[in-house]
C-alpha cells in the first residue's frame, strides 16, 4: 500500500498534506501507522504522547505522494497543553485534507475542530476508531451524520477498514488541474533561456527548486531549456541567434540580465513565475504600492518558508534591506522569520508590510492560506521576485509576459498598479 522511500517522493510543494486531528488518545498515531503499514509514529496509552505536529512523508495508493501530519490532541490541558493546541491549529494551514479521528459521541471539541476545518476550507472525513472495542458504533455513525461529511468505522490497531478510509479520502482531495509554471509562456519555438547564477549562496552540486521545476515543466511540454550563467548570457543568445521565446532569470541578477536581453525577447524571473502560479500578481502589486508609503523607522516582516542558514550576503536579511534603502532612501526596522510555520499574529504586531519568499517549498494551498492570514491581519504582502525587480527598475518588463496568463485573484484584492504609472 505504501512506500517510505524518500528518494522517490517528490518535493514538499508537490505532495498532498493530510492532517490527522482529534482529541488526545483517540488513536491518531495508530491510524497513521495503519495507513503507512508500519510503525512510523510513537503510540502509547498515555494521553498527550504526541506533543508537536509530526510530519511523515510516504507514498499511499491511490493518493500518491503525501505528507501525513500527526497533531497533538486538541483537548490538551494546562499552559503547555494550550501551546500544543496552538501548534496543532497552525499545522492545519498546511493541510489539503484532514481525517477527524473520534472514539466517542461528538462534543464541544469535535464542534470546534469541524468549525476550524470548515473555516479553512479543508475537506475532511470522520474516522470512528476502535470500532473493534466500541459498543454500538452504528449509533456513533448516526451521531456524526449531522456534520454532513463521510464517516468510516475503523480499527487502526487491527488495520480494519483502512483501505476504505483511504478511498474516501482520495475522493475528497482536490483534483486540481496542474498549471504549467513557464511552458504556457513559450511560443512556436518553445525555447527558454534560464539564467542561473552560481555564487557562494548557490547550493553545491544542485539547483534550487524553482530552477529544477522550470526545466522539468519546459521539457514536459516539449520545449527546449537552455541553461546558462549571467556572464555567458550574451554569448548564449548570440549562438541561438536571439531566436528565443523567453528568458527567465534569478531575481538577484535581473539588473544585469535586463541590460543584455533585447526588448523584443520577454523576460521574467523564477520568483515571479512562482507568484503567478501559486497566487496572483495583483496581490503583490498592492504590496509594492504599500512599500512606497512606508516611512523611516517603519517595521517590515521578512518571511521565508524554508530554514536555510543565512550567508554573509543573504538575500532576505542583507540584500533586500540594502536595495530598499538605496531605492527609497529610507531605513526600516526588520523582523526576520524562517521555517515551515507562518509567524503568529502577535509576532507581526507593528509591521506595515510582509516581504515573502517565492514559496517554492509550499503547496498552493499552503501559500494561499498564508496570504489569507496576512489579509485578515490587514498586512499587504510582496514577494521577493517582484520586489527585487521593482527595486531595480525591471518590474514592468518582468511581469509583462505573465499578464495575459495571470490566474484570477485568489484573495479578492483590488486592481493595483505600479507606483507612478497608469497601469501595468
Amino acid at each position: 500500500m505504501t512506500s517510505l522511500n524518500e528518494g522517490l517522493i517528490p518535493h514538499t510543494a508537490f505532495r498532498k498534506h493530510i492532517a490527522i486531528v482529534g482529541r488526545r488518545n483517540v488513536g491518531k498515531s495508530s491510524l497513521i501507522n495503519a495507513i503507512a503499514g508500519q510503525d512510523i509514529a510513537l503510540v502509547s496509552d498515555v494521553p498527550g504522547t504526541t506533543t508537536d505536529p509530526v510530519y511523515k512523508t510516504l507514498e499511499v495508493k491511490p493518493l500518491g505522494p503525501v505528507t501525513l501530519i500527526d497533531t497533538p490532541g486538541l483537548d490538551d490541558e494546562g499552559l503547555l497543553g494550550q501551546k500544543r493546541v496552538e501548534r496543532a491549529k497552525r499545522a492545519l494551514y498546511k493541510a489539503d485534507a484532514a481525517i477527524l479521528v473520534v472514539d466517542d459521541k461528538p462534543g464541544p471539541f469535535e464542534d470546534f475542530i469541524v468549525s476550524l476545518l470548515r473555516n479553512l476550507s479543508i475537506p475532511f472525513v470522520i474516522a470512528i476508531n476502535k470500532s473493534d472495542v466500541t459498543e454500538d458504533t452504528k449509533t456513533l455513525v448516526k451521531d456524526y451524520e449531522p456534520f454532513n461529511v463521510p464517516v468510516v468505522e475503523v480499527a487502526a490497531a487491527q488495520g480494519k477498514n483502512i483501505s476504505e478510509l483511504i478511498q474516501v479520502l482520495s475522493s475528497l482531495l482536490p483534483d486540481e488541474e496542474e498549471k504549467p509554471l513557464v511552458a504556457h509562456l513559450l511560443g512556436q519555438n518553445k525555447t527558454a533561456v534560464l539564467v542561473i547564477p552560481v555564487d557562494k549562496a548557490a547550493p553545491k552540486g544542485r539547483l534550487i527548486m524553482p530552477q529544477v521545476e522550470a526545466i522539468r515543466d519546459i521539457i514536459d511540454h516539449g520545449g527546449i531549456a537552455v541553461v546558462t550563467r549571467p556572464p555567458e548570457l550574451k554569448e548564449t543568445l548570440e549562438k541561438l541567434q536571439y531566436n528565443v521565446d523567453l528568458v527567465v532569470t534569478d531575481s538577484q541578477v535581473i539588473m544585469d540580465v535586463d541590460k543584455v536581453v533585447p526588448p523584443q525577447i520577454p523576460l521574467t524571473t523564477f520568483s515571479i513565475l512562482e507568484a503567478a502560479n501559486k497566487s496572483d500578481l495583483t496581490l503583490f502589486l498592492e504590496g509594492i504600492n504599500a512599500l512606497e508609503k512606508l516611512n523611516d523607522g517603519d517595521c517590515v516582516a521578512v518571511v521565508e518558508a524554508c530554514s536555510h542558514v543565512p550567508t554573509c550576503d543573504d538575500i532576505g536579511r542583507v540584500k533586500i534591506p540594502r536595495w530598499i534603502e538605496e531605492k527609497l532612501h529610507i531605513k526600516l526596522q526588520y523582523k526576520f522569520f524562517a521555517g515551515k510555520e507562518f509567524p503568529e499574529a502577535s509576532s507581526l504586531q507593528g509591521c506595515k508590510l510582509i516581504i515573502h519568499c517565492g514559496g517554492c517549498v509550499l503547496t498552493k494551498n499552503m501559500f494561499m492560506r498564508r496570504m489569507q492570514l496576512a489579509k485578515r491581519l490587514d498586512l499587504p504582502v510582496v514577494n521577493y521576485g517582484m520586489l527585487i525587480s521593482y527595486l531595480h527598475g525591471s518590474l514592468e518588463k518582468a511581469i509583462k509576459p505573465l499578464l495575459a496568463f495571470s490566474y484570477p485573484p485568489a484573495t479578492g484584492g483590488n486592481t493595483a498598479t505600479l507606483p507612478g504609472s497608469s497601469g501595468v
